[in-house]
């Protein structure tokens, strides 16, 4: 295995090796509950965007758009992601509960085609401040051969941790050839078994390092440390929100209302925060839901952290 280098940013993959993407948004987001119980983790806002819609952005930065070019797929309240996504991507739904990383992408074989496939989570957070969504991931297909694995990742604390590959975590995207999407079975399974530690035993997968900051969102304290960090440390209200009260690191989303204080905490749309009221490392749902998101024990990895 091997760790590739970075290349200018916005190279693509070579002429010849055409890509299609695949956004897995059809996770339950157990760990984020009770966030998670109405609203599915892809579509839970950070820095008042749905994870979903980044994911969107980021793959139309690379020039991958439609429902030709992208697909999501869904089963955990797959009615509200088809919703959202509407014709952006095509929209593949998992009726009877998610088929897992590698199953989900099995499901998509007809669509994708022959295709190489950027697969990409919709938790993932990502954000380098030297380039933009899109350019910032572009090293995953500069120069790819269409025949290798190749995943987005960072330097583990621990090199030789289980879950590591070549001593990095893995950062949220990988690009999968056709030959080894080809017969995935639609059954629920997993990419790191099905696909990526088969191609690390072959000599068939690299490392691309991301330089940025990247974060799963998988947990409230996660996802409240994406939020901070797309704060930029200070405060990011939406226009539309009613604030009387007072806002120190603070996201408040569209049509929220803040009255009390906030501090190191997320209001989401909609959602309330009462007069002698202090939000504290703390999700505001609507319907008063407050989830306790704490204080994250390291800062996020990457250039920019908070």
């Amino acid at each position: 295995m091997t760790t590739a280098g970075a290349p200018p940013a916005g190279a693509a993959a070579p002429a010849g090796v055409e890509v299609c993407a695949v956004v897995l948004a059809a996770g339950e987001g157990t760990r984020l509950r009770p966030l998670t119980a109405r609203v599915p983790k892809a579509l839970c806002p950070v820095g008042n965007v749905p994870l979903l819609d980044r994911a969107f952005a980021r793959l139309a930065g690379l020039g991958l758009a439609g429902p030709d070019r992208v697909a999501v797929n869904a089963s955990y309240l797959a009615d509200q992601v088809v919703r959202h996504t509407g014709e952006r991507a095509y929209r593949s739904v998992e009726p009877d509960g998610p088929l897992g990383t590698a199953g989900g992408v099995a499901k998509l074989r007809d669509w994708i085609g022959g295709r190489g496939v950027l697969v990409g989570n919709a938790d993932a957070y990502l954000a380098d401040p030297a380039a933009p969504p899109g350019p910032d991931i572009a090293a995953l297909l500069h120069g790819w051969d269409g025949e290798s694995v190749r995943l987005l990742g960072r330097p583990a604390a621990d090199p030789t941790a289980p879950g590591t590959f070549d001593g990095h975590e893995f950062t949220g995207f990988s690009l999968l050839p056709w030959r080894l999407v080809r017969d995935l079975p639609v059954e629920f399974g997993d990419l790191v078994r099905a696909v990526w530690r088969p191609a690390e035993a072959a000599g068939a997968l690299s490392v691309v390092p991301y330089p940025g900051t990247f974060l799963d969102t998988g947990t409230p304290t996660d996802y409240l440390a994406a939020n901070r960090h797309a704060a930029g440390g200070g405060n990011l209200v939406d226009p539309t929100a009613t604030v009387t009260g007072r806002c120190r690191e603070a996201v408040v989303g569209p049509g929220a209302v803040v009255h009390g204080d906030v501090t190191r905490a997320v209001v989401w749309p909609g959602a309330v925060v009462h007069h002698g009221e202090h939000l504290r490392d703390a999700v505001r749902a609507d319907g008063d839901l407050t989830v306790p998101a704490g204080v994250p024990l390291t800062a996020p990895q990457g250039p920019g952290n908070l």
